[in-house]
């Protein structure tokens, strides 16, 4: 059972911010209720600019965590879109293969390039929720869908299963003091949708926003990004893909059909298609462009034979599971329900 939880902010410092705190104060309240005993690693709230600046202290919080013996778990306080620049100071000189262990590692989003560099360790990591995103969340309690997975993870330390959420949630469109406990607009979900492939099939799951991706291949964002995510090799090998399931979901910027096609092609030219054993997509937020990312997956990955599943309750759309990667997972899209031997 998990106890002692360390937040990092690997990414974006907005849990620093003094307009955010009382978003902070709704999550901890919620996580001592929870009997968890939270600490915020040294400049884990130093905020946006200072985060931004020195990517060396992001790190530097990610080891500490690490090594840290009274901590059980490592929650990312949110997302963000440079955590890339991390890499020197966790791999130049083999730091973070070091102090990795088996300590449960919790982020979505831009926390992908994390999860990533967890793998390249053989380190399993669990995707999907962050605390600002969802522990925090601004209405009278915890998402139910999401808190569900959150309890069972600080409670067994996995996941056993996934099954579909009952609704969806539209995003907040603001994040002010005034919407505390108001309630999110919801709609009733449709479950897992099978595109294509067969209907059962098995693997472990990796992979995350796809977004994230995106800029690990194209230079839009960050002119060095591309060239650094290939100097340390961050995106799996073709031959690490084999027999494992691709996670793809897409980010709160609700990328225009264009650019989700360019993002698959981009992974299409590693191989990746030719590897997996199935596909797992999540809901787009506000289920923008849902249809035509749809037939982007398709017509883009072009293998009829490759199992493609659709809307999980996964990634930036509300609410959210949890999904650990480095276990071996069972997809069977016609009873709705992913399993996950631990």
């Amino acid at each position: 059972m998990i106890k002692n939880i360390a937040v990092v902010s690997l990414s974006c410092g907005l849990a620093g911010e003094p307009f955010v705190k009382f978003e902070l104060d709704i999550g901890l309240c919620r996580l001592k209720e929870l009997g968890l005993n939270v600490t915020f690693m040294p400049n884990a709230l130093k905020g946006m600019e200072y985060t931004f600046a020195h990517p060396e202290k992001r790190a530097e919080d990610l080891l500490l965590a690490y090594k840290d013996p009274n901590l059980d778990m490592i929650l990312c306080a949110i997302g963000g879109d440079d955590t890339y620049r991390l890499l020197p100071y966790l791999f130049d000189n083999g730091e973070l293969a070091g102090a990795v262990n088996d300590k449960v590692f919790l982020g979505f989003s831009d926390t992908t390039l994390n999860h990533f560099m967890l793998h390249k360790l053989g380190v399993r990591s669990f995707y999907g929720q962050s605390f600002l995103s969802d522990i925090c969340e601004l209405s009278d309690e915890m998402l139910p869908y999401t808190k569900k997975y959150f309890e069972e993870l600080v409670t067994t330390g996995t996941i056993s299963e996934i099954t579909p959420s009952d609704v969806w949630y539209e995003e907040r469109k603001a994040f002010t003091p005034d919407q505390v406990g108001k309630p999110l607009v919801s709609h009733q979900n449709s479950g897992f949708e099978l595109l294509q492939g067969a209907s059962v099939f098995s693997g472990q799951i990796l992979g995350g926003c796809i977004c994230s991706m995106y800029d690990m291949f194209c230079d839009d964002r960050y002119a060095d990004m591309p060239q650094m995510c290939q100097k340390y090799k961050l995106f799996p090998d073709k031959d690490d893909w084999k027999g494992k399931i691709l996670l793809l979901e897409s980010s709160e910027e609700k990328p225009s059909p264009e650019k989700y096609r360019r993002s698959l092609e981009y992974l299409r030219q590693t191989g990746v298609f030719e590897q997996v054993s199935g596909v797992l997509v999540g809901k787009p937020m506000d289920e923008a462009f849902a249809d035509d990312y749809k037939k982007l997956l398709v017509q883009v990955i072009d293998r009829p034979d490759l199992p493609i599943v659709c809307n999980l309750n996964i990634g930036h759309a509300m609410p959210r599971c949890i999904i650990p990667f480095g276990t071996d997972a069972v997809v069977d899209a016609e009873n709705q329900i992913i399993r996950f031997n631990n």
